[in-house]
């Protein structure tokens, strides 16, 4: 790649440290695509995981075929995924906001392959000294002693149990979990000791672990929720360029409701003129493939993210900018996001209210959220610990 089409990428994809207005922002848009070099990067950026590739996308070598629901005939040649090894002293982390219903969360890993366009969670890997960008899809850390950790934790005298979610930040399911199996050494501990967990997820993969959550759900120790944030394959290639086709979740949602495990709907985010008029049809969608819950929340764009969503909107729907914008920030009270606890999920004014009602409607038809499913927290149990000779038998 040319070092003019490194610059071009670069700038697409980093924060912006002077704000540019919309046609400023859509002129900068224009000025790139009439270079040849940047047109070449981008269409090889394009797709980095589609399952195509016989070789594997994201190892040397291929550890486990798994087909995420693209068919592409010619796969472009990938971006390289770099798995950097953290090793954290704790792995459950305490989460006191009003709005959120988990105490506790487990992050595998740290940045995500699947390169989803919205991603509230990308502004994180500035912690690291990384980009918002192209480093949050690269450059991924992962936290092979979690499940060793996790133990540690759960045996501590005064560790009280309540559910742990899996996927409030990154995705626990994301292409790199098939080579490091970190997620499913993780659910290995929690069944053993009877530990409820709910997870979050958009990838196919969690299927790999029916065998795990089955059995959990069954004592009413696990749950799912899977996000289907539209219908359309080709909003989705935009959008989740690397996470599983519209096509594949609704294969996913079945097959966990099929094995008895508790479903969840997660229509989120909800992108004002992009994906709010598919809020109906992909309740209905998913409550024919046998979801029980429901849930979504209106765009959120937290620091730099504001500005790399503003430059993915000039890149595929630039007649939509000004429109997506203007309503977003009549939801949050006329800025591009408020984080306030109590409407940071929903927004407010007539737009935000016209969403709420209109999903609850949808809702009501299709009799999801009739019941709220709680986890059981009174079967958690430390087992002794093998030593010796014991653990020979």
């Amino acid at each position: 790649m040319s070092a003019r089409a490194k610059d071009f990428a670069r700038d697409a994809l980093s924060p912006r440290n002077v704000k540019r207005t919309p046609l400023e922002a859509a002129e900068a848009a224009r000025r790139r695509m009439d270079d040849p070099a940047y047109r070449v990067e981008m269409e090889r950026r394009r797709g980095r995981g589609a399952a195509a590739n016989p070789s594997g996308r994201y190892e040397p070598a291929q550890r486990e075929a798994f087909d995420d629901g693209w068919s592409i005939e010619e796969e472009l040649p990938p971006l390289p995924t770099e798995v950097i090894v953290e090793k954290p002293r704790t792995i459950v982390t305490r989460n006191d906001s009003p709005d959120i219903l988990f105490e506790k969360s487990i992050n595998p890993y740290r940045g995500c392959e699947h390169g989803c366009s919205y991603c509230f969670a990308r502004p994180t890997h500035a912690y690291q000294g990384l980009s918002s960008g192209l480093d949050f899809e690269t450059k991924i850390f992962a936290k092979p002693n979690a499940a060793e950790l996790l133990e540690k934790e759960l045996r501590a005298p005064k560790y009280q149990p309540s559910p742990i979610a899996l996927g409030s930040n990154t995705d626990p399911y994301q292409p790199v979990e098939r080579r490091f199996r970190i997620t499913r050494s993780v659910l290995e501990v929690l069944s053993r000791m009877n530990h409820p967990v709910a997870i979050v997820t958009k990838s196919a993969l969690v299927t790999r672990d029916i065998d795990l959550l089955a059995p959990m759900a069954e004592r009413g120790l696990a749950k799912v929720a899977i996000s289907v944030t539209t219908l359309d394959p080709k909003l989705a290639r935009r959008m989740e360029p690397r996470a599983a086709t519209p096509a594949k979740r609704l294969e996913t949602i079945r097959r966990l409701a099929e094995a008895g495990i508790p479903v969840t709907v997660l229509v989120a985010p909800i992108i004002p003129a992009i994906n709010d008029h598919e809020i109906e049809t992909i309740l209905k969608a998913c409550a024919e493939a046998g979801v029980q819950e429901a849930g979504y929340v209106l765009l959120r764009l937290p620091h730099d993210l504001k500005d790399l969503m503003r430059d993915w909107l000039v890149d595929h729907y630039p007649d939509k900018l000004k429109h997506v914008f203007t309503l977003l920030q009549e939801a949050r009270g006329g800025k591009d996001y408020d984080a306030n606890w109590s409407t940071r999920q929903s927004g407010i004014g007539p737009y935000a209210w016209m969403l709420g009602r209109r999903f609850e409607t949808a809702c009501e038809r299709l009799g999801l959220n009739k019941r709220n499913l709680r986890l059981r927290t009174d079967l958690f149990t430390v087992p002794p610990k093998e030593t010796g000779q014991l653990s020979l038998f």
